[in-house]
């Protein structure tokens, strides 16, 4: 059941930041002394457990380097993580304008699949994730998409009904599996669909507030009813 509430959850990687930086795997192949589809293979195949907080970058990387009979030394882990970490770094600047131009009539949140180092990285670079509502990142809360704890720790950190959110993504595993815990969602093809699909989605500008909404600037207003709803990032747990 909805609150009356609007909640914009957005995916990061290939929504607001851009995909990983071409040439960086066959850069990390290199370094490997691994062909690229045998870097690559091991990459991925070893990836879910790092995304979801659940094994270290140390590990992760011992298990690549591992995979690939290549030394586990200490400094070609760094090197690795390093390198690793700057190939996700780069984000689209009209869509990260276009989100913060959101707040004014929604609450907007985000629900990245990330590792907890690059997340700590990220948030550092990117000063404008403080001022969402909340921020949840996959390697901090211990959930990666499309697990449903992933979005249910969105529902109840922000205190909403999944009716609520409106959920964007480019793969749509993800946006199905939103949609299995009672979400709205949307597929990410490109930011002038996103726009109409939201400006339907949210109520018009003008219109009476409802019931929630006038609660909700009791909150803002100072009221004793009900206590504010938690605002910031998600921490490890």
């Amino acid at each position: 059941m909805s609150t009356d509430r609007r909640i914009v959850l957005f995916d990061l990687f290939g929504v607001i930041a851009r995909h990983q930086r071409p040439g960086a795997l066959e850069k990390m192949a290199a370094r490997c002394h691994s062909s690229l589809d045998a870097f690559t293979t091991a990459y991925w195949t070893h990836r879910p457990p790092y995304d979801a907080g659940r094994h270290t970058a140390s590990v992760y990387w011992t298990e690549v380097l591992n995979t690939l009979s290549c030394p586990a030394d200490a400094d070609a882990i760094e090197e690795l993580r390093l390198t690793d970490i700057d190939s996700w770094s780069r984000v689209d600047d009209g869509m990260v304008t276009y989100v913060q131009s959101l707040r004014d009539r929604a609450e907007v949140a985000l629900l990245s699949n990330i590792p907890a180092d690059h997340a700590d990285v990220f948030l550092a670079a990117q000063p404008w994730l403080h001022g969402l509502d909340h921020v949840a990142f996959s390697g901090k809360i211990k959930a990666a998409k499309p697990d449903p704890a992933a979005f249910q720790h969105c529902v109840i950190a922000l205190q909403a009904a999944p009716a609520d959110f409106l959920f964007v993504d480019d793969r749509e595993e993800n946006v199905r599996a939103a949609q299995a815990v009672g979400m709205n969602g949307h597929f990410f093809t490109g930011q002038n669909e996103l726009s109409a699909v939201i400006d339907a989605w949210l109520p018009t500008r003008g219109s009476p507030p409802s019931a929630s909404e006038l609660l909700d600037g009791r909150r803002r207003d100072g009221g004793e009813e009900v206590d504010e709803v938690a605002v910031g990032v998600a921490e490890q747990e």
